[in-house]
């Protein structure tokens, strides 16, 4: 019995591992990352089962030459022969799990609206674009984005990813799968003004990765939906009926100017201020092209481009 335990002898060989380790030389410290594996193999001659031990402790069942570790902890095995002679405890060897780094992903979100003025039943559009500004790839991304009740619905286009619309909630649901670090993608969202007013529209997004700063999850814009109606025609021909510049609801904005020109492009008239007064004096029947800037309650100067046609001999 002596002599067959003289002859068992013990040790451990680092087999395989299903990730990348490091071991430092003679210390026998193998590291992996959470998630993965490596397998330990007894070294030792005539044994015929094993136990092996985690923190000097027995591992229940591993009674193999081989041992797979998933595990943090010192690793050691005791062989036996047929006659149950033990081994010395083995070398150690240290098994260190390093846990995973949490992902990153810094999505933005940013929305605008057409720049152009709109009116009631005008349809214009928002964008809203999605940015990856973390270092890892975000997935099950999620935009939306209900929309005020001064517009409706009319459709969407996305560059990449899945989108729908409810009706009872008037929210959009924009999904994409996966965004790499620094993509960005869009979707445009076509609406008809139903209301005048000033319009405030948020859009938020969400990923399932960490995202460092929350404060760019959310983006609004303001846009004044306007009620003015700028006719193309009017007949200062003295019956008193249409015979000046009438512009029905510029009175309800706080500042206004409207520039009158040629088909040169030369000023004939121009007015801060104006209160439906010109008529015309002076010039000759023809097409003409206005610029009028009104000042909305956001505090901003709306501009509304377009030709108006002087008549004097109708009635």
């Amino acid at each position: 019995m002596i002599n067959r335990r003289i002859r068992l002898t013990s040790g451990l060989l680092l087999l395989s591992a299903t990730a990348g380790y490091g071991q430092s030389a003679g210390a026998q410290t193998v590291k992996i990352r959470e998630g993965s594996s490596v397998k330990l193999r007894a070294n030792s001659v005539n044994a015929s089962t094993y136990q092996w031990l985690r923190d000097r402790r027995p591992i229940p069942g591993a009674t193999l030459a081989e041992l797979r570790v998933f595990r943090s902890g010192i690793y050691t095995v005791v062989a036996y022969n047929q006659e149950g002679c033990e081994s010395d405890v083995s070398d150690e060897i240290i098994v260190e799990v390093e846990p995973l780094k949490p992902k990153v992903a810094d999505m933005m979100v940013r929305k605008d609206a057409d720049l152009r003025s709109a009116g009631i039943s005008d349809i214009f559009e928002y964008q809203i674009r999605v940015t990856n500004k973390g270092s890892d790839q975000a997935t099950q991304i999620r935009v939306t984005d209900v929309l005020p009740p001064e517009v409706s619905f009319e459709q969407y286009i996305a560059s990449m990813g899945t989108a729908s619309y409810d009706n009872s909630t008037r929210a959009l649901n924009w999904d994409i799968l996966s965004l790499d670090s620094g993509m960005t993608a869009q979707i445009n969202i076509k609406v008809k003004a139903t209301a005048a007013g000033l319009v405030k529209n948020t859009a938020t997004v969400t990923a399932l990765e960490i995202d460092p700063d929350p404060s760019n999850n959310t983006a609004t814009n303001e846009k004044t939906i306007v009620d003015i109606m700028i006719p193309n025609v009017f007949t200062p021909n003295g019956d008193n009926k249409n015979d000046t510049f009438i512009i029905p609801g510029l009175d309800k904005y706080e500042a206004n100017e409207l520039t009158i020109m040629n088909r040169w492009g030369a000023t004939v008239y121009n007015k801060k201020g104006y209160k439906n007064e010109w008529t015309g004096e002076g010039l000759s029947e023809g097409t003409y092209y206005y610029l009028l800037k009104v000042k909305t309650m956001a505090n901003k100067w709306e501009v509304y481009k377009g030709y108006i046609t002087l008549l004097r001999g109708h009635r």
